[in-house]
């Protein structure tokens, strides 16, 4: 059993909900009542379906659904931020209007009186004709369907676009025959009296009733829907208290929950797999409510249109992800395999709140990093974010975001993308306190300036290195490429599987101590892992390159001079430094 399964009406929707939107599209008109299960589909569902399948595909889709699944295509699509947009507006009610003209005019009649009177006072005026009066009197293409009254529907300068004045045209000519047809004295008082109609107050509370009615699914006001990024303290999390799981009886059949977030759940994260130890459809399909609820607050909290299953899933790992490095964070390490342990808390504990405590864990390396950012030396000295070379920018980068990322480094295809784990968080803070502790021991090196902006640690750390084993001065230029050959083949193990011998490393590491004034020892505890992958990198790099082959050109590690004349060059073999 998983999170999607209820009735059997609702694994209906499900299987549907699965299929490609064609394919999706013909089953629903295929089945043996297409109106009781288009509207058996949550208002969200059947939006994300509609929008897949295509508008003028998705005609006869939009002629069976309900009024209150039409509103919610309206509340989503017909406003930019506070205000109705008169472009958006229009296409949706034409798109209504072409879809079934009988049931809009019902809904007109019924539900939405003042919307159809707010948007007529928005697009025309009305002139009413007396009996001895000239129509010619009211000037050019006025247009009217009982000789009483005459409609201007007025050009919009901000429609470009001649279709869309068109367009614009043709629903309101189209509306208004219908109307005329449905109930003429119903025309009769709407053309009377929406000249009277003050669109202030009315926009204003259609407002208020939109995010009413969105608020109901989770899409919050922004203000309100940001809370959700408001970090919580794994101890603090039962000072909220708990949730009250419903029973089947309890629950409200006649209103489906959204069934895309919940499919669009992957396998592979600690809280899906312990929803795999939730049995009760009940708890389930609660559950399912509650996680469709968090979802849509982190869309209207991302402050982003959310139109097609794609970007719906990537807000559903998102959540996943954050909810499941707050399970984890909130079980011991011994338990953290214990699913059962985990289902408990799921179903204990508000999903919005375990979503909390995982979001603080990375916004707490945020803060780590902005902390040491303000007092750090390469910022002192105006060093670029690049100076920590490919994989630790990426991380610093990624953390120092305004809603911190994970540095993925295309692994999964991306750059960045959100933490999805308690290791995810583990590798970061590693990456985080290793930078922390090398820009550390780089403000107590009395290190040359740097002006080369294309200068990384990698190659600051080695060229004055490989300067001082040469028995070259600390300045921090280029080596000159016989120079470098002479330390290039030091650097190795005899042998077809070169290694980097042992001697160098801990010259390397005395060096180190020399310029910073700490104790070997120290550095090895603090950066020993750094060094490890550093000169586990140069042996990947250039371990296979002879030293005649060496190329200043492609070595990246090290500053090696383009061009030099060639020169002598002796080793003094007793102290492993070079003498010119």
């Amino acid at each position: 059993m998983d999170l999607t399964t209820n009735t059997r009406r609702a694994l209906s929707r499900r299987d549907i909900l699965s299929m490609e939107p064609e394919a999706a599209l013909d089953a629903i008109l295929n089945a043996p009542r297409p109106g009781a299960l288009v509207r058996s589909f949550s208002e969200q569902d059947l939006y994300l379906l509609i929008q897949e399948i295509g508008h003028a595909d998705a005609l006869e889709l939009l002629s069976l659904a309900s009024f209150p699944q039409w509103a919610y295509i309206l509340d989503i699509e017909a406003w930019d931020r506070d205000r109705l947009s008169m472009r958006s507006l229009t296409r949706w009610l034409d798109l209504l209007m072409t879809a079934n003209p009988s049931r809009l005019v019902e809904w007109f009649l019924a539900d939405q009186t003042e919307l159809i009177e707010f948007y007529m006072f928005r697009n025309m005026a009305v002139f009413v004709r007396q009996h001895d009066q000239d129509p010619s009197d009211f000037g050019e293409g006025l247009f009217t369907i009982d000789d009483t009254f005459y409609i201007d529907i007025r050009e919009d300068p901000g429609l470009e676009d001649g279709e869309e004045q068109q367009l614009r045209y043709g629903f309101l000519s189209r509306f208004l025959e219908r109307l005329a047809e449905h109930d003429y004295g119903t025309y009769h008082r709407t053309m009377l009296e929406f000249s009277t109609f003050i669109p202030a107050e009315f926009e204003e509370e259609a407002y208020r009733l939109r995010n009413v009615r969105l608020a109901e699914k989770g899409f919050l006001p922004f203000e309100e829907a940001v809370s959700v990024y408001q970090p919580l303290k794994a101890g603090d999390l039962k000072a909220g208290g708990r949730k009250t799981m419903v029973t089947e009886s309890d629950a409200d059949a006649d209103l489906p929950a959204s069934i895309f977030p919940a499919m669009a759940m992957g396998a592979d994260t600690t809280f899906t797999r312990a929803l795999q130890a939730i049995r009760g459809e009940d708890v389930l399909e609660q559950l399912q409510s509650e996680f469709a609820g968090l979802s849509n607050q982190i869309i209207a909290a991302d402050n982003i249109a959310v139109r097609t299953r794609e970007g719906l899933r990537d807000i559903v790992k998102k959540a996943c992800g954050y909810i499941s490095i707050g399970l984890e964070s909130l079980m011991p390490l011994e338990d953290r395999k214990a699913v059962n342990a985990m289902a408990a808390l799921i179903k204990t504990y508000p999903l919005s709140r375990l979503f909390r405590v995982g979001y603080g864990k990375a916004l707490s390396l945020k803060w780590r990093a902005q902390q040491w950012q303000k007092t750090a030396w390469f910022e002192k000295k105006r060093l670029p974010i690049s100076f920590w070379d490919e994989e630790w920018m990426g991380v610093i980068g990624g953390l120092l975001l305004e809603r911190p990322l994970y540095f993925d480094n295309y692994k999964s295809g991306v750059i960045y993308r959100e933490f999805a784990s308690l290791a995810d968080i583990r590798s970061a803070r590693t990456s985080l306190e290793a930078v922390i502790a090398l820009d550390d021991l780089l403000g107590r090196m009395d290190l040359p300036v740097v002006k080369n902006r294309f200068i990384t640690y990698k190659r600051l750390l080695l060229t004055l290195w490989a300067r001082r084993w040469l028995g070259l001065s600390q300045e921090l230029s280029p080596i000159e490429p016989d120079r470098f050959k002479v330390f290039f083949t030091a650097l190795w193990t005899p042998g077809g599987d070169r290694r980097i011998v042992n001697a160098m490393k801990d010259h390397f590491l005395q060096w180190l101590a020399e310029k910073s004034g700490m104790e070997a020892a120290d550095i090895a505890d603090a950066l020993g892992p750094v060094m490890a992958d550093l000169f586990q990198s140069i042996e990947a790099e250039y371990g296979a390159v002879d030293e005649k082959d060496l190329d200043p050109r492609l070595i990246d590690f090290f500053w090696v001079q383009r061009r030099s004349g060639s020169r002598n060059v002796n080793i003094n073999k007793e102290n492993g430094n070079a003498h010119i």
